[in-house]
């Protein structure tokens, strides 16, 4: 397998995606598609089936915009406590493999490291309280405080207007091809996808862009980068 081409001394900001790039899609998938069904059947009296038959149609309708990713949206929708269903498996949050060496040898080439992440920010805070790996980040920045999704239009320069980077020395880590798309549309010079965003699904077809399937692939190369310098 070849490894990805990233010229670390010319990256200066790293922005780094939560939900299948840093942490396990699997909790995320679990809760969607199993769990809150399941709650929903039960808070309706029908079964498991027929509430994945009314759910999964609604959540395609706002598949990329902001309202999929708030929790505040669902909540209202369904009349549920979302934030309270997610405490109920929060048991199944985790890290990818090698993600805090692979932060802290980010930190230690003096990248600028910022999370970049769709997800609500009650959503962030329950992940970064379970994970602890809030320390490695210089900030946390959730697309919902911005108002835009990070794969929609206009997302990356209203961006650069609250943190700014220089986008040829940017570099977007993500599993979303979309948001990697946009961020390419903006210039972000470096783009890195994940192949195995979800540990119990299978492989993801990342098309053209340059993909991982576990950061331990590239600590190696910023290693270097910080003895070079």
């Amino acid at each position: 397998m070849t490894l990805p081409t990233l010229d670390w001394s010319r990256i200066r900001t790293v922005f780094l995606d939560m939900d299948g790039t840093l942490l396990d899609l699997h909790f995320d998938n679990h809760f969607w598609l199993e769990h809150l069904p399941r709650r929903y059947a039960q808070e309706h009296g029908i079964g498991v089936v027929e509430a994945k038959s009314q759910l999964y149609p609604r959540f395609k309708e706002v598949e990329g915009t902001l309202a999929w990713y708030c929790l505040d949206h669902w909540s209202r929708e369904l009349g549920l406590d979302i934030v309270a269903l997610k405490h109920e498996v929060a048991h199944l949050i985790d890290v990818h493999g090698h993600v805090p060496e692979f932060l802290d040898a980010l930190r230690r080439a003096g990248k600028r490291v910022v999370l970049l992440t769709n997800a609500h920010g009650a959503s962030v805070s329950l992940k970064l309280d379970y994970t602890g790996i809030e320390g490695y980040f210089d900030r946390v920045i959730s697309s919902h405080t911005l108002g835009l999704a990070k794969e929609e239009p206009g997302f990356w320069a209203r961006l650069n207007a609250v943190e700014p980077y220089v986008p040829a020395a940017t570099l977007m880590v993500d599993d979303n091809l979309s948001v990697l798309a946009a961020a390419r549309d903006y210039g972000v010079g470096y783009l890195l996808a994940i192949r195995e965003p979800d540990s119990r699904g299978a492989p993801k077809d990342t098309a053209d862009y340059p993909a991982v399937n576990a950061f331990d692939e590239v600590i190696p190369a910023i290693n270097a980068s910080i003895h070079r310098g």
